[in-house]
């Protein structure tokens, strides 16, 4: 299980590469921009240093939550144990410690898109899975991957409305947290986002 000190050493990191420039504010009564334009390097010092709060939904138990999880620089050890659960295997009924840098990737992803007037929790399709729903999804023919960062608490699967595949994947991938799949689909709920922790690539589902 990754520690609190391995959480606040990403956080130390991601604040400095985030120093590069500032917000994005005269862009933000654009809201049809061309995918690049949700740039987490044009984040500065403040949008680091302040309070993280990930709202979370997930669709196959009808939870949502809003949770605090760092401030002050301090993780809140009993709130991370509630997104741990939040991001458990539904379907086996089982969780396991999430890595705290992919709910800094998460809470990042959220926070950025806030600045734009784009207020939606996370819609968590899957998080954490166990060896035996992943072996049952390969069954299936959904795409999962047989060393899966699922099986380890360093992959998620999500949505959020009114961001398309291509801006979303955009977004987290311009973070340089690990790695980000698109996953395409048509139909009213549309595709999804593979975000993990891991070694920094992309490919398409």
């Amino acid at each position: 299980m990754a520690s609190r000190r391995d959480f606040l050493h990403q956080g130390a990191r991601l604040a400095a590469i985030g120093v590069i420039g500032s917000p994005l504010a005269a862009a933000a009564t654009d809201l049809q921009p061309p995918p690049d334009l949700f740039d987490s390097q044009a984040l500065d010092l403040d949008f680091w240093v302040k309070p993280r709060t990930l709202s979370v939904t997930r669709p196959q138990s009808g939870e949502t939550a809003n949770v605090l999880y760092w401030k002050d620089g301090e993780v809140i050890e009993s709130a991370y144990q509630e997104l741990c659960h939040l991001l458990r295997d539904v379907n086996g009924k089982a969780s396991a410690a999430i890595d705290p840098k992919l709910f800094e990737m998460l809470w990042s992803t959220q926070a950025f898109i806030a600045r734009f007037g784009i207020i939606k929790p996370l819609e968590i399709l899957s998080g954490y899975r166990s060896p035996a729903s992943n072996a049952r999804l390969r069954e299936q023919g959904i795409p999962a991957a047989r060393q899966s960062l699922h099986l380890v608490g360093k992959a998620a699967d999500i949505r959020i409305a009114n961001l398309n595949e291509e801006v979303l994947g955009g977004l987290i991938k311009s973070f340089r947290g690990g790695g980000v799949g698109y996953y395409y689909r048509s139909g009213p709920r549309g595709g999804w986002i593979h975000a993990d922790t891991g070694l920094a690539r992309t490919w398409k589902g």
